[in-house]
């Protein structure tokens, strides 16, 4: 019986290393081979190997069109080793003019909608290839661009595109790969070009003339961007920021005096019939009191009807209610993590973005000028020899006929090449016309001026610079801004200022009283109730706070995790049932409790503390949070969490230990801050912090024990009055018993 074959080699490693090297392995693959693009062309490898395999195909601009399926087929049995939906998903995206501002594919069929459908199955449609692809596939089989073996080693793929149109700025990219991602939005070519050739002219330009000359981004869906110049500047100088924009719209007079608004375009990568639902829900939910209805009249074009609540309603007050809470509004983030000639990915900036494209453009007119060199000098090299054929006519005719070995006969006696000699030996015997003499003169004549234009273009960089000024210019002529394709879309406004409109008034001011439980489940009753024994609570929960609010106001919440959480109070849950829990509408953790929970006043202090005994006052303007996860207020140690957080009244401090020491000092003591983790309040041997209060010491200390409140005067008081970070000492007789002011 055989033995079993034993591995060459055998090495012993740790699972981690293993799994790092092969996990490093994958990262590289998706960061080079799938998510990011080449500076160069703005591709990444699928798009690539798609417009490469249209073109072998001979799908250009002014032949027919050819089945999807047999394109993807073509792709994935040749370039590209992956599944075919995902090949037909990029071919379809490169053929959307509402997801592509350039589509480099021609489709014929459906190819989806702004609306979210998905486009037909690849048997059903057609595509070719389109001006703008023919544009970047320009000079790839005249040496412009390196190939490499493909994926099976049966044939070659280009590495990259001579790309003569700038197609990363031009039609954007989105990825991500491991550990980093890229988010570049399109831009008007025209643009593009005039900052190109600025930057030719004077290589040292700041980003903020690029910026002049190419003002943001130019999205195929159109739309407003709302960003100052110096915002944009800041942004594409780091090649990091947002980009807002917002939908446009305008409004139409109704008879009567009445009005409606049109929305015509939306913001990019934002589906209509999803914005419409979040729309309806939000009128569901009363969140747009000014808004009466909404409906979708769009054919070929966008067409939203937003009607007003009522009359007296401002249209731009209405547009700006919905920019604030609707996709209407929508940021970009702009990130451009590319990969550069070297195929490392980093971050560029926008000169840097132009300078490679335009360094890119330098290889590739080098390379097709030394290609068509190479090709005048074997053209004059038959030329020669024809010459010397035509000379020695009647003996060139007499060797073929009488001698063996005719070509080396030719090269012995004339010192032709074997290039020259074959040629000679291949010509029709109708080229032995004088005619035909007379034009291979010319062309030998036309030949050499070529050839010594081409090696002064080679030798002159300032040359090389003029002609690609001049193929940027024929971009420009082709697809700016004076054609149908590149008018530019996307309008620009400086950004509104936030205080313009108070969003408070949107909202009909009522009395409520908020209940939240123990168990963090939150609503609303209308009125400013006193008497709530009567409300239900689930099994197992019960009563915790009880605040009497408006409707326009801001709750604060503070967790036991330092955070401050902010609840506008009209969105809260309404009615007869047990509400929702409150974490449904904040990031609070499962394992963070509630400490304290009250309406927001800015003009107030608060006194926050952790278990440990350190805190500081805190102005109540400066806790308000702006998104779900809330605002970190208080940092805490290890093992510590957040215990009070106390409204400051008067000019002292009152501490409670667990231990039941007292401790009064000065309120000027605590310092103010915005956040940190504070100072020490009390000392303690063992124990924590239990309960903290401010109080004007001349008034007194209030304490309550059951339903009766007893005032410690500032003479009972004054064995208790310190400095901060003392240990404190038992209260007085009379204190409640618990750990509780």
């Amino acid at each position: 019986m055989a033995e079993k074959p034993v591995a060459a080699e055998v090495r012993d490693t740790s699972l981690a290393d293993a799994l790092g090297e092969r996990y490093l392995s994958y990262a590289l693959s998706t960061i080079m081979s799938r998510s990011l693009p080449d500076v160069r062309d703005g591709l990444k490898p699928v798009h690539r190997r798609l417009l490469h395999a249209m073109r072998e195909l001979k799908l250009d601009p002014a032949s027919g069109f050819k089945k999807c399926a047999r394109i993807v087929g073509d792709v994935m049995g040749k370039y590209h080793p992956h599944g075919d939906q995902a090949i037909y998903d990029a071919m379809v995206r490169l053929a959307q003019d509402f997801a592509v501002r350039y589509p480099l594919v021609d489709g014929q069929g459906n190819f989806g909608n702004v609306d979210g459908d998905n486009a037909a199955a690849m048997r059903y449609t057609e595509a070719r290839l389109t001006a703008v692809a023919e544009a970047l596939l320009d000079g790839i089989d005249e040496d412009a661009v390196d190939f490499r073996e493909t994926y099976d080693g049966e044939g070659e793929e280009p590495v990259v595109l001579p790309a003569a149109f700038p197609n990363l700025l031009a039609n954007g990219a989105s990825g991500i790969a491991v550990g980093m991602a890229t988010n570049i939005p399109p831009h008007n070519v025209g643009e593009i070009c005039d900052a190109a050739l600025h930057l030719i002219k004077h290589a040292n330009a700041t980003p903020e003339k690029l910026v002049s000359l190419m003002p943001g981004p130019d999205f195929p869906t159109g739309g407003i961007v709302v960003e100052s110049h110096q915002s944009l500047v800041e942004t594409y100088t780091t090649g990091r920021g947002s980009i807002r924009v917002r939908a446009r719209w305008e409004v139409e007079k109704l008879k009567g005096g009445g009005f409606q608004i049109i929305i015509t375009e939306i913001p990019y990568q934002v589906q209509k019939s999803r914005l419409i639902e979040k729309i309806a829900e939000l009128m569901q939910d009363k969140r747009l009191p000014l808004l009466g209805d909404i409906r979708d009249e769009s054919a070929e074009d966008i067409r939203l009807v937003v009607e007003p609540r009522s009359r007296n309603v401002e249209p731009a007050v209405l547009m700006e209610s919905l920019f604030r809470t609707t996709d209407l509004e929508s940021r970009f983030g702009l990130n451009m993590n590319v990969l550069d000639a070297d195929q490392t990915p980093r971050v560029m900036g926008l000169r840097d973005v132009l300078r490679a494209f335009l360094d890119h453009r330098q290889v590739v007119l080098v390379r097709r000028t030394e290609h068509r060199l190479g090709k005048i000098d074997r053209r004059l090299e038959i030329l020669q020899g024809y010459i010397i054929a035509y000379v020695n006519l009647d003996e060139v005719i007499r060797i073929i006929r009488e001698e063996d070995e005719p070509k080396q006969e030719m090269m012995n006696r004339w010192g032709l090449t074997d290039v020259q000699a074959e040629a000679i030996l291949n010509m029709r015997l109708r080229a032995l016309r004088k005619l035909e003499e007379i034009e291979i003169r010319k062309e030998l004549e036309a030949l050499e001026e070529e050839k010594a234009d081409l090696q002064d273009l080679l030798a002159d960089e300032g040359r090389q610079w003029k002609r690609i000024s001049e193929q940027i210019g024929d971009i420009k002529k082709r697809f700016g801004k004076d054609t149908q394709l590149g008018a530019r879309r996307t309008g620009h406004d400086e950004a509104p200022a936030a205080e313009v409109i108070d969003f408070e008034a949107f909202v009909e001011r009522e009395p409520v009283t908020v209940l939240c439980s123990e168990k963090g489940w939150i609503r609303t009753i209308k009125g400013h109730v006193t008497d709530t024994s009567g409300q239900k609570y689930k099994e197992g929960d019960r009563e915790r706070f009880v605040i009497h609010a408006q409707t326009t106001d801001k709750l604060i919440l503070f967790g036991t995790d330092g955070r401050f959480y902010t609840l506008p109070v009209e969105k809260l849950p309404r009615g007869r049932g047990h509400g929702e829990p409150v974490r449904l509408s904040l990031d609070l953790g499962n394992d963070a409790d509630i400490v304290a929970f009250m309406v927001h006043r800015p003009d107030r202090k608060l006194l926050v503390a952790s278990a440990d005994g350190r805190g500081f006052v805190v102005s109540e303007s400066d806790v308000v949070a702006q998104t779900r996860a809330g605002r970190q207020v208080l940092n805490l140690g290890a093992a510590g969490e957040a215990a009070i957080c106390a409204p400051v009244e008067g000019d002292h401090v009152a501490v409670l230990g667990e231990n039941r020491k007292l401790l009064i000092f000065p309120l000027d003591e605590m310092p103010e801050m915005t956040r940190g983790r504070g100072v020490i309040l009390q000392r303690f041997k063992d124990g924590s912090l239990a309960d903290a209060k401010t109080f004007a010491l001349e008034a007194g200390l209030e304490c309550q024990t059951g339903s009766r409140v007893r005032t410690f005067t500032q003479e009972e008081l004054k064995e208790w009055i310190g400095h901060r970070s003392q240990a404190g000492r038992l209260p007085p007789h009379g204190f409640p018993r618990g750990t509780r002011f």
